[in-house]
């Protein structure tokens, strides 16, 4: 990786994990990757694009089993049946997050890309998370929701998240032991959370960006 860096952000549902991202990545003029992952991966493979975008709605779903089938490189040919199965999508999302980490620096949202870049020098891994009542509040505002819909939405989606987590990593997503860096949004706001982030990685990489 060289002097490149990656900041990875995995988030809980309405704490602002995306929205703090962006911010980041704006503020270190650095690209971005979120679902922009989908259309990379789709051109290196072949592979629909509509096929990755299901996955992205089995998560949401929350269809994958507790069961676990860790993720540990490599991909499946063209020839096997399969080619185009949620593992094999899931093996090409994460040849692209490697190929970025060796190419550019940037900032990666969810798509377990902590894990898939354990044991890269730069790589600065981060959680952003929010108590359940900053959560609620924050999906209230963007999506209109009663207290009780956004509160039922939130746990849905983490519980989703979580489950899609652990059965490529075989860990548990919100367990604070897998980051470098932990921060609660819902103390700070979306700003100084950025700056946190921002700061914490000035201090892992050792240098100033």
């Amino acid at each position: 990786m060289g002097e490149n860096y990656v900041i990875t952000i995995a988030r809980g549902y309405g704490s602002g994990g995306r929205t703090v991202g962006k911010m980041l990545a704006e503020q270190l003029n650095i690209p971005f990757y979120d679902r922009e992952l989908f259309y990379l991966a789709s051109e290196d493979s072949g592979i629909n694009l509509s096929l990755f975008g299901e996955l992205d709605e089995k998560v949401r779903k929350g269809l994958f089993s507790p069961s676990t089938r860790k993720y540990t490189g490599g991909l499946i040919p063209p020839e096997s049946s399969d080619f185009v199965s949620d593992e094999n999508l899931f093996n090409y999302q994460a040849k692209i997050i490697r190929e970025l980490a060796n190419r550019q620096t940037c900032v990666i949202v969810g798509r377990c890309a902590d894990f898939v870049l354990k044991g890269y020098e730069n790589l600065v891994d981060v959680l952003v998370w929010a108590p359940l009542e900053n959560c609620v509040q924050n999906i209230m505002e963007i999506e209109g929701l009663s207290s009780k819909e956004a509160e039922r939405k939130i746990k849905k989606i983490d519980k989703h998240r979580s489950e899609y987590y652990h059965y490529y990593t075989g860990h548990e997503w919100n367990d604070v032991r897998n980051y470098s860096f932990c921060v609660n949004s819902g103390r700070i706001g979306f700003d100084k959370t950025a700056q946190a982030i921002r700061q914490f990685a000035e201090i892992k990489l050792g240098r100033s960006l």
